[in-house]
Parts: structure tokens; C-alpha cells; sequence
């Protein structure tokens, strides 16, 4: 039997500290609105930058501060940019406000930088050229590696011909990759960059675009952006630090940090492996042997006791439901008996939920839907706020059976891209769901209320995040999950703006070999149905991925998708018939929001309403699957876009045999052409089942 030396003891030691004491690295986010010295402990200091009364000074700002450079970065926690066993990138978004003040307007200086380098944070020697930024010692472009890797975003008061930068004007912004030879650059208005100016810095892990929008203060509300597609898996290390660089050559310029917010979204795991090689470099064969052993043993044990405290506390859960299920039958019988012996969410009492809302009070309430209002609540017992929708007590029974299919149906799932259902509250005629709270509210205030204006790496972001939760309703889960009711306002936006789809009430479970569920009553928002949905009574995965169409449209030509002209004797706008109608005349970007004012790639704007058109195309069976959808929508190769006819097909319908939810339907005898000119359609415009599909004249 192998000896257990010394090393293995140590190693052992390891191995049970990182199992058992040692926290899984959590995603890195903190919000300094202003700078105090308290703030010191958090940031490293580096070269000529210093911390002053209510910001900090990225270069210096002494009497001299020609030929100066400084760093300033988070240095309380490392951010985790990948994971090295998952290979998972996260995402991440920072917004700083900052100022650039040229003292000199004839001697403009080299600017500043947001960077994320090998952590801990270390200013390179020699980075004070004119082009260097205090980012790296390299020149004309030279690639920087390994611990000198940096990804910055560049904000430039000066256009050197030695790192290519652009020589319209002095300002400029760019992206730059291990290089200051930047991998995308755009022009600004010479000494723009000056006085009091706000950016946003987002990265998305799906279509790994680094995007930049700048605000140039208050009372120049003129916005910028510059987007590229960056791999930072292969750019950067593991692990990063974030921050701020600048220098200032021969310019007499001052670089300043006003306030700075930062979130990223990656939860890695406690890196075990990691720590059995450390440990193996002082252990020989016998000792690691000997650790194997021990740690088995003590995992073999820990298992063991595990599985007693689990099972103890299931029969306690199982005794507790039973009394919860007895307290409630007899006001609502079966309705809590199956929602009571379900799993996930937690059942709240009312009073916690009344206390957390200050008893529901007006100035809490985020919104008003069909069957009642959502309010924002805070729960002390949670440390933790959340959005609590209070159904009303007048609520009829589709609204009860919304309210029971939210439960039994998203408390099973489980996707970063789908708002998490915290928990739930009955109680007489009181019914509460409990939700994360969603701090940018829903897409549909941003996109046509008085919310933040949307760039276009925002919107694309979105619309893949979108697909991506539909994609594991669809697909990837046990059970195929129909939405059934896919729109802006049930699609909610994080810190960060990232989508999550919300709202399952009219969601339905539906085998993978079945494919449809026939609905007893038809159920959705007009504009968003699908056609066939209104006559057949029958749910699919085609029409989720036909609403999820009218989205993609709605997303980037900033449009509704049914409106009525202020002109009355003007016909129904619809947006998709408006749309493949530029798209047979070869025009299709003249349907992109004007508000974009052509900041956008072409490419992906294209790509985005050619498959919502493909998405909403009359013919169930002509439309693509959601995986379909999402890999045309990521690729980059514009002849992967299906050919559609030069016009909207036409699609007949028969008399309709149900009707909308309150809404009463054509006679029978009836039918209906949709997408046509011609067509005759109740208040939804969209009516009549689906044999028929022709070309429109």
C-alpha cells in the first residue's frame, strides 16, 4: 500500500478545502455612481492616475502632465470571462460616464480606453506614445500576447497613420484586439470628445459582438455606436480585469472617471481539476494515490449523509405540503390540492407578499394586464426584489387556469432566457405569482414607448435571445412547450437588456411525436397569431415560430404589426404584407426603423426580415423550424437565406368554426383571403383556417 507523505496529506487538505469551503466563482458586477476614498480598496492604481473628490484621474493632473500614462482598474474580484470545462463566454455590459478635457484645443492629446487584460491589471512599460493609450508597449500595430493580451475600446482624440486610424477627422472611436491597429473604427466630429460623455460597452455570448454605443452629454444628446464581431474565448485569458487606461504623449489633456456600473453573467464551477494538478506537481504517484483514496472515502461519506438530510428534508416538505393542501381545500378544492403537491417555486404567505408591495400600493405597480396587475415588491426575508402579479378577485376561470399553468408549466423549465417563476401565493379568492424582477421592464416600452432607444447589436442580441428560449421550449426539453403568445410585452429585459420570455399562462405541454394540441378556445394577441390558429383551435410549434416571425419584423423595422393609418380611407397596415413587398422589389432595408439612421450591418438586418418573412409565411409547412431559424439568423453567409416568391402568398380560409376570446366570429358560410387587398377579416384581421395557399396577383 502506497505511504501517504506530507504533499498528499497537503494535497488531500486541498481537495476537501475546494470541495467543501471554497465558493463556485460568481459573476462580477458592482455600480460606483461617484468615487470616494472608501472606493480605493476596490480599484488598483496604476502608473500617473489617482483618486480624487468624486472621480478618479485615469492620467495624471498635476502640472506637467505631458508624457504621462495611467491604469485604473477592479481589482476585488477577477472577472470570469470563460470557463475552461464548460468553454461557456460570458456576457457582459458596463456603462461609465467620463470626461476628456483638452486643455489645448491646438494639441489634442491620445485619448482614453476601456480595456479588459490579464488580471491582476498591470500597465505595460513604454505605453505613453501618442497611439499607445497606456494599453500596450507595442508599435505600428504590433500584436500583443500572452499576459499583455488586452480587448479595448478605444476613444481616440488623435488619428496616427502608424495604427491606421481613420484620417477624416481627429476623434475617432474603435475596437481594438491585442493590436491598436483597431478591428473596426468610425469617424466622429473633431472635438467631440470632449466635456462630459456617457458610453455603454455591451458583449453577447451568442453572436459574440462587442458593441459601444457613446452619449456626448446632456445637451448634446447625439448618440454613436460601432459594433464587431470579437472572440474573447481566443483573445483573452480565463480570467480578466476591467478597466480604464490613458496617456497623454506630448498633449496636454486630462482623463477623468465619473461613475461606472458593471455586470457580467458567468457562474463558473470550483476549478477541482485545477487544483489536483497544483497539488500533483509536489506529490509523487504513491501520494496522489493515497489522496484518491482519502477523498473518495470522505466523498463516498458526504454522500451518504447527503442523501439522509435530503430524504429528511423531503418527508418534512411532503408533511408540510399536506397541511398546506388541507388548509385550502375547501375554498378551492382541486385548483391548490395539484398546485400544492407540485415542485419548484415556493408558496409564499399573502401577508409576506402584502408587506413586500407596502399592501399593493400605487406607486408599486410596474403594469396592468388582462387578468389583474404586477407590482414591484421587496422581499427582506430574501434580501431579494421581484415583480408579484396579483390576479384580480374578479378573475374568471381562464384567468384561474392561467394562473395554475404558469405554475405547472415554468416551474419545470429551466433557461437563462426565460423569466424565473420565484413563487406563488393562494389564499381565498387571492391569487400571486412571484418573479424575478426584470429591471429594463418589457421590449415592447423600449421599442414603442418612452424606454431607451434600442442600436441595433441591442436588437440583435434580443432577437437571439428570443430564439434561443423558444428554440428549448421547443426542442430541447423533455416535452415540446407551445407559448402561444409571443410579443414584445411578454418578452422582459434584464440590467443588461438581455431578453427573457415571460408570461406562460396560455402555454401548453405537448408531446414530441404528437406535434399539436387541439385549444378549446382561441387564445393569443391579434397581430401576433398565427392565421390558422383562429379557425383550427390548434396550437403548434409552427405557430409559435409564426409569432415569433411578426417579432423579428416588429424588432427591426421599429413598427407594429397591424396599426390603422391616420388617413381612415386608407386601408389596415400590415407589416409583413408591407415588408415582402420591398422584398420582391429588391429593397428590403427600406423597412428598417429609420430611427437606426442606417446604424446598422446591412447583412444582419437583412438577414433578420428575410426569416421573419420566411417565419410568417401563410403555409404552416413552408416555414422553417425554430433551429432552422436561429442558424440562418447567426450565420454569416447571406446564400443561406431561403428564396421566397417576389409576393406574398395568398392564403384561403373556410368558415371559421371557433372564436376569439370575446370576440365574435364571421357567420358561417363565410371565408377570407389573408395578405391579399381584398380581404374581409373581424377585428383581428386575421381569420379563417388554412388548405389553400396561392400567389397574390
Amino acid at each position: 500500500m502506497a505511504k501517504i507523505t506530507t504533499p498528499a496529506t497537503c494535497a488531500l487538505f486541498i481537495f476537501f478545502f475546494v470541495c467543501c469551503l471554497s465558493p463556485a466563482a460568481v459573476p462580477l458586477s458592482f455600480n460606483y455612481p461617484t468615487f470616494g476614498s472608501d472606493d480605493q480598496k476596490a480599484m488598483k492604481i496604476e502608473g500617473d492616475a489617482s483618486f480624487s473628490v468624486g472621480h478618479i484621474d485615469i492620467s495624471a493632473n498635476k502640472v506637467d502632465i505631458r508624457k504621462t500614462k495611467g491604469r485604473v482598474s477592479y481589482n476585488a474580484q477577477p472577472m470570469l470571462l470563460w470557463d475552461e470545462h464548460t468553454g461557456e463566454v460570458a456576457s457582459f455590459t458596463t456603462r461609465f460616464s467620463f470626461i476628456i478635457k483638452t486643455l489645448n484645443a491646438s494639441n489634442k492629446g491620445t485619448g482614453m480606453a476601456f480595456f479588459l487584460a490579464s488580471y491582476p491589471s498591470s500597465l505595460p512599460t513604454g505605453s505613453s506614445g501618442y497611439y499607445n493609450l497606456g494599453l500596450t508597449n507595442q508599435t505600428n500595430g504590433g500584436v500583443a500576447s500572452g499576459d499583455s493580451r488586452f480587448v479595448a475600446v478605444e476613444f481616440d482624440t488623435f488619428n496616427e497613420a502608424e495604427v491606421s486610424d481613420p484620417d477624416t477627422t481627429l476623434d475617432h472611436i474603435g475596437i481594438d484586439v491585442n493590436s491598436l491597429k483597431s478591428v473596426n473604427t468610425s469617424s466622429l466630429p473633431s472635438f467631440s470628445l470632449t466635456g462630459n460623455m456617457t458610453a455603454v460597452v455591451q458583449y453577447d455570448n451568442i453572436s459574440s459582438i462587442l458593441s459601444l454605443t457613446l452619449w456626448l452629454g446632456d445637451d448634446r444628446p447625439l448618440n454613436y455606436s460601432l459594433s464587431s464581431k470579437v472572440d474573447l474565448k481566443s483573445a483573452l485569458p480565463e480570467q480578466v480585469a476591467v478597466g480604464f487606461s490613458a496617456s497623454t504623449s506630448k498633449a496636454t489633456e486630462l482623463h477623468q472617471l465619473l461613475s461606472w456600473q458593471f455586470n457580467s453573467s458567468l457562474e463558473g464551477k470550483t476549478a477541482l481539476v485545477a487544483a489536483a494538478r497544483s497539488s500533483s506537481r509536489t506529490s509523487s504517484f504513491g501520494a496522489i494515490a493515497g489522496a484518491v483514496v482519502g477523498a473518495s472515502l470522505f466523498l463516498v461519506l458526504l454522500v451518504i449523509i447527503s442523501a439522509l438530510l435530503i430524504r429528511r428534508r423531503q418527508n418534512r416538505c411532503q408533511n408540510m405540503k399536506k397541511l398546506e393542501v388541507e388548509e385550502d381545500v375547501d375554498s378551492d378544492g382541486e385548483l391548490v390540492m395539484e398546485i400544492g403537491l407540485g415542485t419548484g417555486p415556493r408558496r409564499f404567505p399573502y401577508q409576506q407578499l402584502v408587506n413586500a408591495t407596502r399592501n399593493f400600493a400605487a406607486e408599486e405597480k410596474l403594469g396592468q394586464g388582462g387578468f389583474g396587475a404586477v407590482y414591484k415588491g421587496f422581499l427582506r426575508e430574501l434580501d431579494l426584489t421581484v415583480a408579484i402579479k396579483r390576479f384580480s378577485k374578479e378573475a374568471s376561470m381562464q384567468g384561474r387556469k392561467e394562473f395554475q399553468s404558469e405554475i405547472n408549466v415554468i416551474s419545470r423549465l429551466c433557461h437563462r432566457n426565460l423569466v424565473q417563476l420565484i413563487g406563488w401565493c393562494h389564499k381565498g379568492d387571492e391569487l400571486l405569482l412571484v418573479y424575478e424582477l426584470m429591471p429594463n421592464r418589457s421590449l415592447d416600452i423600449h421599442l414603442h414607448g418612452k424606454g431607451t432607444f434600442l442600436t441595433w447589436p441591442m436588437r440583435m442580441k434580443i432577437v437571439l435571445e428570443l430564439g434561443s428560449a423558444l428554440l428549448y421550449l421547443h426542442e430541447e426539453w423533455d416535452q415540446c412547450v407551445v407559448h402561444r403568445d409571443i410579443k414584445p410585452s411578454n418578452v422582459m429585459l434584464d440590467e443588461t437588456f438581455g431578453a427573457k420570455l415571460g408570461d406562460f399562462g396560455l402555454a401548453r405541454l405537448i408531446d414530441h411525436a404528437t406535434g399539436i394540441q387541439t385549444m378549446t378556445m382561441i387564445s393569443g394577441t391579434p397581430g401576433y397569431v398565427d392565421p390558422q390558429c383562429l379557425i383550427t383551435g390548434k396550437a403548434s410549434a409552427e405557430s409559435d415560430v409564426y409569432s415569433f416571425g411578426v417579432v423579428l419584423l416588429e424588432v427591426a423595422c421599429g413598427t407594429r404589426p397591424v396599426s390603422t393609418p391616420a388617413d381612415k380611407k386608407c386601408k389596415v397596415f400590415r407589416l409583413s404584407e408591407c415588408v415582402w413587398d420591398l422584398y420582391g422589389q429588391r429593397t428590403i432595408l427600406d423597412a428598417a426603423d429609420e430611427r437606426l439612421d442606417g446604424l446598422y450591418d446591412e447583412e444582419e438586418v437583412r438577414r433578420v426580415l428575410v426569416v421573419g418573412l420566411w417565419c410568417v409565411h401563410p403555409d404552416p409547412t413552408a416555414r422553417p423550424s425554430i433551429r432552422t431559424a436561429m442558424s440562418t439568423l447567426k450565420s454569416k453567409d447571406g446564400k443561406q437565406l431561403p428564396l421566397l416568391p417576389a409576393k406574398m402568398p395568398v392564403a384561403t380560409y373556410a368558415a371559421p368554426v371557433a372564436s376569439w376570446d370575446g370576440l365574435s366570429s364571421p357567420s358561417t358560410g363565410t371565408s377570407a383571403s389573408i395578405g391579399s387587398s381584398t380581404t374581409t377579416t373581424t377585428t383581428s384581421g386575421y381569420m379563417g383556417p388554412m388548405p389553400i395557399v396561392t400567389p397574390r396577383a
